[in-house]
């Protein structure tokens, strides 16, 4: 850790930041700056690189200009999960900018031994981290808009609601167009990239995991640089069961977490079933397991994992993937 650490609330348009002693913790300076690059760089020039470390929330686009000056010049940098901060917060009276950046800088010297600097990716997985966020948005339209045609087609026996059919017909078509296209850009951006082209032919040969599941994994993984073993991004997704006991009177059922990835767990649990279908080994394991008196979806949840074994198993190793008989 170096000497001093600003913590960094970011907002839409300003950025709040406050400069904290590593070893005793007191104020050197607070303040407040444009969220433009001018400034931004403007400020970032009164720092050196060998003596100052930042800290900043995950607060989606509205930190990029920042994000992408600090990895420019150099600086170490720490990117941390809201919900973590806010968890280990405690009791708090009050909120504002200047006060979050305080706990910000404070969280970051306290918690310096398990925090790991952040890596921006490369261009063309941060291209492909966006179009993934969208093609999601895309699809939850595209269900939503496909359920109210389904109502209005069931509404349009009593009363008359073509005109709503036919919008809402338009703007299916529309959204399947537009995933279309955010699908071929993928497929494009990946064929460009040398490694996450071989990420994606290692990963596609798994059974189970098609093209959507694939992409999904290299983009929340950093081409799996971000999480160094299948299960923490078991955790990540949900889908590692946890056990709940407390002395000998409490024997809760192990069950995985609420916090979660819950696009990746349902694309994932998608895969899991298809395995099921389609890899004689995986087959026979479901088959067994619910003989055995296990429930259906705890099953689907274990193959799951094993998928997630299979991928950071192919990911990380230059052997092909080997279809097992059962």
């Amino acid at each position: 850790m170096k000497n001093q650490v600003i913590g960094i609330d970011i907002s839409k348009a300003t950025l709040d930041y406050c400069v904290l002693n590593e070893e005793n913790v007191q104020v050197k300076a607070r303040g407040v700056l444009d969220n433009q690059q001018q400034a931004i760089e403007k400020w970032l020039s009164d720092f050196d690189t060998t003596n100052t470390v930042f800290a900043l929330e995950h607060t989606g686009h509205y930190g990029t200009t920042l994000l992408n000056n600090l990895s420019k010049k150099g600086y170490i940098f720490y990117l941390i999960n809201p919900l973590e901060l806010k968890k280990s917060l405690g009791i708090q009276r009050g909120k504002s900018d200047a006060k979050d950046a305080y706990r910000i800088a404070e969280y970051t010297i306290t918690n310096k031994h398990k925090l790991s600097p952040y890596q921006l990716p490369g261009k063309h997985l941060s291209k492909l981290k966006a179009l993934v966020r969208a093609r999601e948005r895309y699809v939850k339209m595209s269900v939503q808009v496909q359920n109210s045609l389904k109502a209005n087609e069931i509404l349009h026996r009593s009363i008359d609601v073509s005109m709503l059919i036919r919008e809402e017909k338009k703007q299916y078509k529309s959204l399947q167009r537009s995933i279309e296209s955010i699908e071929n850009e993928m497929r494009k951006l990946i064929e460009a990239d040398q490694d996450l082209k071989n990420s994606y032919k290692k990963v596609t040969a798994v059974i189970g995991v098609g093209p959507v599941i694939a992409i999904k994994c290299i983009a929340e993984t950093d081409n799996f640089v971000k999480f160094d073993n299948p299960r923490k991004f078991s955790c990540y997704c949900g889908l590692a069961p946890f056990p709940y006991q407390s002395g000998s009177s409490v024997r809760g059922k192990t069950k995985t977490h609420f916090l979660r990835d819950k696009s990746l767990k349902a694309i994932l649990t998608k895969g899991a079933i298809t395995a099921i279908q389609h890899d004689p080994q995986l087959k026979a394991y479901y088959n067994r397991k619910v003989k055995d008196g296990k429930h259906h979806m705890s099953v689907i949840n274990a193959v799951a994992n094993k998928l997630v074994l299979r991928i950071f198993a192919v990911a990380k190793r230059e052997q092909p993937f080997v279809k097992l008989v059962a």
